[in-house]
């Protein structure tokens, strides 16, 4: 028991020493991202390596560039944030100048995590891929190129997420010790119960639309979406609804400290992982219905528009009552006198 407690060994700026399996999981974090970013420096510099003639991604060669360079700067800051979580310098940056961009992430990883499993799972036992291989539409990639770069996300997300837990464990290990009982009562104000009132009462609307969606209802939906709809885009909707209800309940539980003999760790984790997941997607569903579309079949409806709005919203609410609840227990810490 002892031995488990001695201290790491540090090098002489006093950094702990990256054991061998952090470098090893560094380098898989960062090779996995080489495949996607292959992918999209050859898109943006006009190759069709994995695209079929008739793509819908032909139709506007600016904004495929556009978006090819967005996504380029997003999947190396994975690099980045590995090389942050595993080196002496890491340790010094500022907390929200390294959570926010691992937030989001977080968020952006998850779904496809969980997502892409279960829609090969669903495609194996008889469902339908619209927009891959077979679909109504017209196809989008080449089924391989799905392979390849979910499969990587999928690297990048147990890589980069086991990185981050052991670097926030030693660093901030310390504000999530304790069962809920155990918050003051003060740690959670009333405005942090209101954001967490807010975000149940915000969730209802794009809760119901992702899950009549999920069910295979069309209510809001755009003519193209309804066109290419296939096991896929069910498999994400019931997703959705899973983490909406999950961020919703895990604000609340850190709000109203509800399921008091949880670990601590418990409702944050779920709060971080699904507030993210929320948000980020709304987000970025949200910014992509903005791009002009030739069609008017592939225009996003009103209703599209604010579901996406609404559950960036929920999922931003419920990260504020976990980033309180983060900052009060290490303003208390910072108080508390040492021995």
């Amino acid at each position: 028991m002892t031995q488990s407690l001695a201290p790491a060994p540090a090098h002489p700026a006093g950094a702990p020493v990256l054991p061998r399996s952090g470098r090893l999981l560094r380098a898989v974090a960062i090779v996995s991202c080489l495949p996607y970013l292959s992918l999209k420096i050859a898109w943006v510099a006009g190759s069709g390596i994995g695209v079929p003639a008739g793509s819908p991604l032909l139709e506007n060669r600016t904004s495929l560039v556009v978006a090819n360079l967005l996504t380029v700067l997003m999947d190396s800051a994975v690099i980045v944030l590995a090389l942050l979580l595993t080196r002496p310098w890491g340790r010094r940056v500022p907390a929200w100048l390294l959570t926010l961009p691992m937030w989001a992430a977080t968020g952006l990883l998850a779904p496809i995590m969980t997502g892409y499993p279960l829609q090969l799972l669903v495609t194996a036992f008889g469902g339908g891929r619209a927009g891959t291989d077979g679909g109504s539409g017209e196809p989008f990639l080449d089924s391989w190129v799905f392979a390849v770069v979910y499969g990587g996300f999928i690297v990048q997300g147990l890589a980069l997420g086991t990185l981050f837990v052991r670097y926030a464990r030693d660093r901030w290990g310390h504000l999530w010790q304790g069962r809920v009982w155990d918050l003051p009562a003060g740690t959670m104000g009333p405005a942090q119960r209101a954001a967490a009132v807010a975000a149940a009462v915000l969730a209802l609307f794009p809760l119901a639309l992702r899950l009549l969606w999920a069910c295979g209802g069309t209510t809001g939906l755009s003519e193209g979406v309804i066109a290419d709809r296939g096991s896929d885009f069910h498999v994400l909707e019931a997703l959705y609804v899973v983490f909406i209800l999950v961020a919703v309940a895990a604000g609340g539980m850190l709000a109203f400290r509800r399921g008091r003999a949880l670990p601590v760790r418990v409702p944050l984790a779920l709060a971080w992982v699904c507030s993210g997941a929320v948000a980020c997607w709304g987000g970025w569903m949200a910014a992509a219905s903005l791009v002009p579309s030739d069609d008017p079949a592939d225009r996003p409806t009103q209703l599209m528009y604010l579901a996406y709005a609404g559950q960036m919203t929920v999922g931003l609410l419920v990260a504020s009552v976990g980033a309180h609840y983060l900052a009060k227990r290490s303003a208390t810490a910072a108080r508390r006198p040492t021995a």
